[in-house]
């Protein structure tokens, strides 16, 4: 059976998750902007109320592009060692260069960060997903190895494709390339009509969804569509 990861951008986008069944979520605020760091107090109402939930926890701390100056670099370490203590059992990741590559000096510092021991997780290994700015690398399978290379546990990606659908063939031959090093995690409109389409025609074991509909101008999580996606990869 695959694994659904639910992202959520609310607090009660949580509820509806694992309402829906998911077991594990990204959890992040303002998804209009396709999703930045959520506050610390969310994190710790999360954990407290969900204790055996698995919460991933994006750090990107502005909208735009993925080019971080050295001050945004600072607000981003913060931000996992943050989310961390708060009780986070992964981080989601990305930096890229102004040329389109993955920026390694950055990643490998807040990689770096997340293998180091904090209280909320004792010994617990922490898992790493570098998010979808992947999406918009100029050399992807030069940076497919680089992330590989950090030490990531997953790459969360459309295959390049507006859509997992249009990126599936790259998704194909990530996965491919991949080779059990690492998990590639797709993501960018997966719905409970594609998702079993997309595990099959790429060969992956994991899927990425927010499951959302708008309500009163924000993307909520709907119950009803998280375990219609997990009914079709069942």
């Amino acid at each position: 059976m695959a694994l659904l990861e639910v992202c959520c951008g609310l607090p009660e986008s949580v509820d509806a998750a694992v309402a829906g069944g998911a077991r594990r979520i990204e959890l992040c605020a303002d998804l209009e902007a396709d999703g930045l760091t959520p506050p610390v107090s969310w994190i710790r109402t999360v954990r407290a109320k969900y204790p055996s939930l698995t919460v991933h926890v994006l750090i990107r701390p502005r909208a735009g592009d993925f080019c971080y100056t050295s001050a945004e670099a600072d607000t981003m370490a913060f931000q996992v060692e943050s989310a961390l203590e708060a009780g986070a059992d992964g981080i989601v990741l990305g930096a890229l260069t102004p040329s389109g590559d993955v920026d390694l000096p950055l990643a490998e510092r807040l990689v770096a960060l997340c293998r180091t021991a904090h209280p909320a997780a004792g010994a617990r290994r922490t898992s790493i997903t570098f998010h979808r700015a992947f999406d918009v690398c100029q050399r992807p399978f030069e940076a497919l190895e680089q992330i590989i290379g950090l030490g990531c546990d997953r790459l969360l990606t459309s295959g390049q494709g507006a859509t997992v659908v249009e990126g599936s063939d790259m998704l194909r031959e990530l996965h491919r390339r991949a080779a059990g090093r690492l998990i590639i995690l797709p993501g960018g409109g997966v719905t409970p009509v594609n998702a079993a389409r997309i595990l099959s025609l790429t060969g992956c074991t994991e899927i990425h969804a927010s499951a959302s509909a708008v309500v009163d101008g924000r993307k909520v999580t709907s119950a009803e569509t998280v375990a219609a996606i997990l009914r079709a990869v069942r």
